[in-house]
């Protein structure tokens, strides 16, 4: 059932020109990949964690499976990487740097962090991304970062001739 769904939401949606097609995936979501895999040909993946010692216990995990499917990873992100209070004081909520020693145990590009704020969660709940703010908007800033590194990435594939399909 879930390869049916896949395979529906790949190949019957009329997505138009697309520069990219990100897929959001929940950790422990393995079969996902592997209908994934073998419904289209992946270029890459983007792992995203937290920093803390179980959530990377998962990248891990998906970094292994990715390698065993031959999809190469483009690269690691650490979401909700710091808080910052209203007082200006800095939390590091899940530990301080665990994704990027991670990637970097890999061999992999850390593409950065992006911050947990409250503002990306109500923007959310009403449906209106808090990266419409800019680029140049603080809580948007590991956003774009980040994004602005993955499409680097994609075109450096491109230019290989691959097409860009990225899973995270």
């Amino acid at each position: 059932m879930l390869h049916q769904i896949i395979n529906q939401f790949l190949q019957q949606v009329e997505w138009g020109e697309l520069d990219f097609l990100i897929v959001d995936l929940p950790p422990g979501t393995g079969d996902v990949v592997i209908s994934l895999v073998q419904t289209v040909p992946l270029t890459g993946a983007e792992v995203v964690s937290t920093g803390s010692a179980v959530a990377l216990q998962d990248a891990r995990k998906a970094l292994e499976m990715f390698h065993q499917v031959k999809v190469d990873v483009i690269g690691m992100v650490e979401n909700m990487s710091q808080m910052t209070l209203p007082d200006g004081q800095v939390i590091d909520v899940f530990g301080a740097g665990g994704t990027e020693r991670t990637a970097a145990q890999f061999g992999l590009t850390f593409l950065g962090g992006v911050e947990l704020d409250p503002a990306i969660r109500e923007g959310g709940d009403k449906g209106m991304a808090v990266t419409l703010a800019g680029a140049n908007s603080k809580i948007c800033k590991g956003f774009y970062e980040v994004a602005k590194k993955v499409a680097e990435r994609a075109k450096e594939i491109a230019a290989q001739g691959e097409d860009v399909l990225e899973v995270s």
